[in-house]
């Protein structure tokens, strides 16, 4: 007589992993010349080759070459291949390209806030201006540009969409060295006063309110850009790079 054997899956006590996604050295390399580029260590046309980077970073080659790419497609870096990389110019159009996905972003953020931000989120806001006021005093430009910035995604998070900062981190890049170009003192406060602003229409619930102060605050530089192009003529650009 025969006996049918039937193989039966068992469940095995297996851990659950969590995966960890390590940057890559053109990563690396990407993130340290985007930064620079944006708060204008490297300005525009400065001259920048993969040669050089390689040597000062202490990589090969392949990773700066990717970061070059990467770079060039955000039309940060111009290369050209028979006279060389530079940081490109600060093209207007792409300025103002920019400013129009962010402010439609950011409006609608607004919106969803004033209905579902909890009073912990709203607290969390104003824990972050008050650290703005104590950048201003220290004359810390660069810890209020990333505070600035902490504050405006901190309502993406706040209003269950952090996703959308990553889309507006892709695209705001141009607005930025711009940005830099104006956060003197004066411009600190006027940006502080339009946070306190949105902080306060969030904190009545009022979604009209919360519109206007985000539009009031990111169109601030439609009058500020032909200043700073005047000032900094040789660093702009009419066409979209």
């Amino acid at each position: 007589m025969t006996t049918s054997v039937q193989n039966k899956s068992a469940t095995l006590p297996l851990p659950q992993l969590r995966q960890q996604v390590q940057p890559t050295i053109a990563d690396q390399v990407f993130k340290v010349l985007h930064d620079r580029i944006l708060s204008l260590e490297l300005p525009p046309e400065t001259k920048i080759s993969e040669a050089e980077v390689s040597t000062q970073m202490g990589v090969s080659r392949q990773p700066v070459r990717e970061a070059f790419r990467r770079l060039a497609n955000l039309r940060f870096l111009h290369i050209r291949p028979q006279s060389g990389t530079t940081v490109s110019l600060i093209s207007e159009e792409a300025v103002l390209r920019a400013r129009f996905i962010r402010l439609a972003l950011e409006i609608h953020t607004c919106r969803t806030a004033c209905h579902v931000m909890s009073d912990d989120g709203l607290q969390a806001l104003s824990n972050l201006i008050d650290k703005q006021k104590e950048a201003i005093e220290e004359s810390n430009r660069s810890r209020f540009h990333a505070l600035d910035d902490a504050f405006h995604r901190e309502i993406c998070v706040q209003s269950g969409v952090g996703y959308v900062w990553d889309v507006i981190s892709e695209n705001k890049g141009h607005m930025d060295r711009v940005r830099m170009l104006t956060l003197n003192t004066s411009s600190q406060n006027f940006a502080l006063n339009e946070h306190i602003a949105i902080l306060d229409a969030l904190t009545a619930r009022n979604p009209d309110a919360a519109s206007d102060a985000i539009d009031k605050h990111l169109s601030r530089i439609l009058v500020q850009i032909d200043e700073i192009k005047a000032e900094n003529h040789n660093w702009f650009t009419d066409l979209a790079q």
